[in-house]
């Protein structure tokens, strides 16, 4: 089986959390290969990751600012 047709996406009913201790994200994530359950596990990030992760989203999914002159 190839990598190549797998896919991640949130898991279903499943939460972010986050431990304000050390700041730490915690993303479940669901992977796939076409339409078929092969994992689940959690995707952990750093707090500057998370942001990062979560400003580069938006910027996909706002597309890029407008700037006036």
């Amino acid at each position: 089986m190839s990598v190549t047709s797998w896919h991640a996406s949130p898991q279903r009913a499943a939460m972010p959390q986050h431990d304000p201790s050390t700041g730490e994200v915690r993303v479940p994530v669901a992977f796939y290969s076409l339409d078929e359950l092969q994992a689940e596990v959690p995707l952990v990030l750093s707090r500057a990751e998370a942001e990062a992760l979560r400003d580069t989203l938006t910027t996909l999914l706002n597309g890029p600012a407008l700037v006036v002159a």
